[in-house]
This record gives C-alpha cells, structure tokens and sequence, in this order.
C-alpha cells in the first residue's frame, strides 16, 4: 500500500485513541486467515479489541508472525504491523489485547480508494450558475466522486475549476450534502472533490462504508484461486497441484473426520508415520502435508524432527495436535517453521477449514511451480 509512515509515538496515540472514541472497524489478517473487530480502549503501549472469535481461534489464528492491521482514517486507510499479547475484559466483554505499533503506514489522500460497485444511487448536483439537475452515482470515496449527468451540458456548462454542490444520498445513514470543486468532464460524466473536506459526522461513517467495499474487493482477490463448485460448506482450491492433502498419522478416526471437513478442498491420503512412506507421499507432491503430533513426548519429537526436515523446501505442512497442550505446539511449529500448528478440536472444523484453506491459497495463489519430489536435490 503506496502512502507515507507516520512514526510519531504521540500522533500514533492520539489515532488510536480516537479509534477507540469511535468503537472504529479494523481488520485484522494473517498470511492464511481474516477477522472483523472493533477498537475498545488503550491501555498503555497495548489496546483492546472485541473478540469476535472465541479463544482457541484467536491462539491458532492471531499468533503469526505476519498479523497485521487495517482500519479506516479520516480520508485514508491506515494498516500496520501488530502483535497478540493476550486476551482481556472490558465493560462486561472479552477483548484481544495487541501491542500498539511503532509504525503506521497511511495511504497518501490522491490515491483514495474509489468504491465502483455503489449500484444506483441518485445524486443531485447544481452547477455553477445553479441548474439543478439529477445524475447517478459513478463511483466515490472518501475525496470526491465521479456522476453521470441524466443530460448533455451545453458548452461552457461545466469547466474544470469551478464550484457546485452536490447531494448523494449514499446510504440510509449516510448523506453527502456539500460544496465541490469540479475537478474533469467527459460527456456526460464528471468528478468532483469535496471542498472543504466532509466534516466529521460525515466523513467518518463513508470512510468506514468505503473501507468495508475496500476489504470486500481485497476477498475476492484472494479468493481468486477458488472455485465455489465444490460440496456445500467446502471450497475447492484451485492450486494447480491435483494430488491433494498428505495426512501423516496412524490415527485411522482422525483420517475419517478430516476427510468430512477436508475432502472439498482437495483429496486427502493418510500415510503410516515413517519416513518410507512418507518419501512414497511426496513423491506424488501433495500440496500440504498435515503432521498428526498425537503426543509431544520426547520420542515423537525425536521421530518428528527428521520427518519435518525432509519436508521443507519441498511442501509446506501442518502441525496437528491432538491431546496436546497448544502453547507448547505453538512454540515446537515456530522452532521447526510449520505453516500452522494447531490443536485440533472437531467442534472447530469450520475454522480448521479455513485455516487449510488459507495457507492452500497463500502458498499457491501465485501459480507458484511444484516443489522438488523428496529424492530430488533441493533448488
């Protein structure tokens, strides 16, 4: 995102401050997954969020190295770096507190987001010599809009430069009804700039619709490598790779369970856990291998440690615990770079989904080449 940083610890305070003043929208993103929320307080170099996940979601999902966040600003969009440090309370709800960022990366104003899908919104405009006459909505954002006139201007009509006002009545709540500067003209079609600048009862409500219309077009390009034909409540991941999923354990009920939740996406094939078997696994190259950790004991580490080297470079994979306890898994996929580690919990599937579904698309969205099979050299 093209912008300038703002690194002043006090403005970075002041704008999370107001944030929260306004109990503002933010997104909060992972490499593999995406979660909706809203500020709560600061509370010294950490500030709340609403949890809108429950805890163990937030744990598997939230503590990547890659989180990020997103929010709107005024005229602008702010995203930056952030960290989960842990879970909270406030006025009666469940928070996630995150560390306040030393940065903050703020798009630069000329390039403001125009939203193009607005459907038919009538607005009403008047030109500098004051005819009233109504248009539609081309696209708008936090700056100014673009109309298309219901009639040809005569020449002279409408020069760039001059002042009009205008009224769009954008939603049910939100309602532009301000002076603009008459930035170009083609035809019928011209754009506009708000001046002065919408105030606040005005700007803050668009600039949270604009943001909401901005991360509704950033999912669909995520989710342009997925094809929707796939079973109700699945989505089948169009990777290029064919072979499908490598689920390494000896658990012949788990196997079943991930096939209901998983066999949407691509093909899932259980493998006994030794390295035989699993060098005949990748020699089909699978996209993912999901790890069964049934226990962590010193024995099933020392077999997993060799076993995950051979993946790397090759495929990505999965730490999947079950009984197990989930900081220390977090911190064993951290040491080995697991894409996740996770504790798997049926009653989850629906996340779990998501999260394979995520780094299915993170890894091959970009039409990536087949990684190495595993008697072959690594690139």
């Amino acid at each position: 995102m093209a912008g300038n940083l703002i690194r002043n610890s006090e403005t970075i305070l002041e704008i999370f401050q107001r944030a929260c003043g306004r109990r503002e929208l933010l997104i909060l993103v992972t490499p593999y997954l995406r979660f909706e929320s809203s500020f709560v307080k600061v509370d010294g170099s950490e500030f709340h969020v609403v949890a809108t996940m429950g805890q163990e979601d937030a744990t598997y999902g939230l503590r990547n190295a890659g989180l990020k966040m997103r929010f709107p600003h005024g005229v602008s969009f702010l995203e930056a770096p952030t960290e989960l440090k842990g879970f909270g309370m406030y006025d009666g709800r469940r928070t996630l507190r995150l560390r306040v960022p030393e940065v903050l990366q703020d798009e630069d104003h000329r390039g403001s987001y125009r939203v193009d899908r607005v459907g038919r919104i009538p607005v009403t405009f008047s030109t500098p010599k004051f005819d009233l006459i109504v248009g539609t909505l081309v696209d708008i954002s936090t700056t100014g809009a673009r109309i298309y006139s219901t009639r040809d201007f005569m020449e002279g009509e409408l020069e760039a430069g001059k002042d009009m006002a205008v009224t769009i009545q954008v939603t049910d709540q939100i309602r532009i009804n301000t002076k603009v500067k008459l930035r170009h003209v083609q035809g019928r079609t011209f754009g506009v700039e708000y001046r002065p600048q919408l105030d606040e009862q005005v700007l803050h409500p668009l600039s949270r619709w604009v943001f909401e219309k901005r991360e509704e077009d950033l999912e669909r390009i995520t989710q342009r490598g997925v094809e929707t034909s796939a079973p109700p409540g699945a989505v089948k991941v169009a990777t290029g790779r064919a072979n499908g999923l490598v689920l390494v354990s000896g658990d012949g009920a788990l196997e079943e369970t991930l096939q209901g939740l998983l066999g949407g996406l691509q093909p899932l094939k259980r493998v006994p856990p030794t390295m035989a078997a699993l060098k005949d696994a990748l020699n089909l190259r699978p996209s993912l291998v999901l790890y069964h950790l049934p226990s962590l004991s010193l024995d099933e580490r020392r077999r997993l440690k060799p076993m995950v080297e051979s993946l790397q470079g090759r495929v990505p994979f999965l730490l999947l615990g079950t009984g197990v306890e989930g900081g220390t898994l977090l911190e064993l996929g951290t040491e080995l770079k697991a894409a996740v580690s996770i504790v798997f919990n049926p009653e989850r599937g629906t996340f779990f989904q998501r999260l394979v579904q995520g780094v299915l698309r993170r890894t091959y969205e970009g039409g990536e080449s087949p990684m190495a099979p595993m008697d072959a050299e690594p690139a």
